[in-house]
């Protein structure tokens, strides 16, 4: 928490950017973890006194702005509003000007340690070229599911459109060259998504890098049932 304290973070910023680092590094996902904060002492433009601010609110539809903040605030702060104020049934939320937002599996986790289901991209700078060749045409797109359980362990699949991420390049666990879609013959697919959630989120958040979060109260316990079936098969977002 020092090094954030000295890039100008308050107790309570540090503390939610420690807390993402730290779990990503306890469940091996070392790409988002620590190495993030070499990265964000690079990064230019950072702003640690900025704060996300909620534009709009309706029953169904919230929009955010970042405002400058990092997009790890930003979630944190709309996970906390609806934390706060679950929908009654569905809710979407967009998120402008939301970058970088880390692990996307950590923040509907949260929302599914409190019982709410949830789905939730992000875009990121444009990695992603097609397997065909050409200019890199979208990032890396992840998209993250986290459904609770009566267990109070929820499933939660959190699935990058790369091969590997940028974090794994950062944190010198793959080279630049490896940033592709995955799927090797069949990565036409991965690619295909990547791109639709570049102009999906694109069009609701605007050119800079945005998020799309829907929330949802779940009307079924789907998990333990899958759990069962799946036997001693690890689930997705099992340490």
């Amino acid at each position: 928490m020092q090094r954030l304290s000295d890039l100008g973070f308050s107790e309570v910023d540090a503390a939610t950017l420690a807390g993402h680092f730290v779990d990503a590094e306890q469940r091996g996902k070392t790409s988002h973890g620590l190495a993030r904060i070499d990265w964000l002492e690079t990064l230019p433009g950072l702003d640690p006194a900025a704060r996300p601010e909620r534009v709009l609110a309706e029953p169904g539809f919230e929009r955010w702005n970042g405002c400058g903040a990092l997009g790890y605030l930003t979630l944190a702060a709309v996970c906390d509003a609806q934390l706060a104020d679950p929908p009654v049934h569905a809710r979407v939320v967009v998120a402008e000007r939301c970058f970088p937002t880390g692990a996307l599996g950590y923040w509907v986790r949260r929302l599914a340690e409190s019982g709410l289901a949830a789905v939730l991209t992000a875009t990121s700078p444009k990695r992603l070229a097609s397997p065909d060749g050409g200019p890199p045409l979208a990032g890396t797109n992840p998209i993250a599911i986290g459904v609770p359980s009566s267990n109070g362990r929820p499933l939660v699949a959190d699935v990058s459109m790369g091969r590997v991420t940028h974090g794994d390049v950062l944190a010198g666990t793959a080279g630049p060259d490896e940033l592709v879609p995955f799927g090797g013959d069949r990565a036409h697919k991965a690619f295909a998504l990547a791109v639709g959630l570049e102009a999906l989120v694109g069009a609701l958040a605007g050119e800079e890098h945005g998020a799309l979060l829907v929330v949802l109260r779940p009307e079924h316990d789907s998990v333990p049932a899958l759990r069962a079936l799946a036997g001693a098969v690890r689930l997705p977002g099992e340490s």
